[in-house]
């Protein structure tokens, strides 16, 4: 029986999960927790076959701790069952080691789809996004290549460009120095071709991929 582990501060979706797999003889819901530091002690204590995330959670950072878990916890699969849309986050967080990333916005059906291939060692992305990633004939224009030349943390000081962060405010969240943030600032502004920070938080808006 495969075991899962929801972490989710919100109790209608912990709640909606849990009844998905209810009548099941193939998983067991082993806990539920609603924020980070909940989330490591279930882990230490009984690590879990799958943990369904959502980046959101409390005391935690999303992508550094789904970094952390899957040093710590080898042999985990990890599922992002996010309020973030996939076009800014989807990427980032399976190069971080997650097994898949879904939208809350999706039907039960597809987050069970999600769970199960998960359970079985697969990864999950939705249908245009993987045509996409898998497209080799695409323009070094297209928005998917350039995402593709980020890392994963280049993408996370997007990501909180784009959500108006300033260098010290990201510097703190990321435990980084602001002169590495200004670093980071400066790649992306090359690989992304633009010459100002407005125009970088805009690009970063049209890499939509899902």
């Amino acid at each position: 029986m495969t075991t899962v582990l929801i972490a989710d501060h919100h109790p209608i979706t912990r709640k909606g999960i849990v009844s998905l797999f209810r009548n099941s003889e193939d998983y067991e819901i082993t806990g539920k927790v609603s924020n980070g530091n909940e989330m490591y002690d279930v882990l230490k204590a009984n690590t879990p076959d799958v943990l369904i995330m959502e980046l959101d959670l409390p005391q935690i950072n999303g992508i550094m701790a789904l970094r952390t878990i899957k040093k710590e916890f080898s042999g985990i699969k990890v599922i992002i069952f996010s309020s973030h849309p996939e076009e800014m986050y989807a990427l980032s967080a399976i190069k971080a080691g997650a097994s898949a990333y879904l939208s809350k916005t999706v039907p039960t059906k597809t987050l069970k789809k999600a769970i199960e291939r998960v359970a079985r060692g697969g990864i999950y992305l939705n249908d245009n996004l993987t045509q996409q990633l898998a497209n080799g004939n695409a323009s070094e224009n297209n928005m998917v290549v350039k995402y593709k030349k980020l890392s994963s943390r280049e993408i996370e000081v997007l990501n909180l460009l784009s959500s108006g962060k300033r260098n010290k405010d990201i510097a703190t969240t990321l435990s980084i120095n602001e002169k590495t943030v200004s670093t980071y600032k400066t790649r992306l502004l090359k690989k992304l071709k633009v010459d100002n920070l407005a125009d970088l938080i805009h690009q970063s808006r049209l890499l939509h991929i899902s």
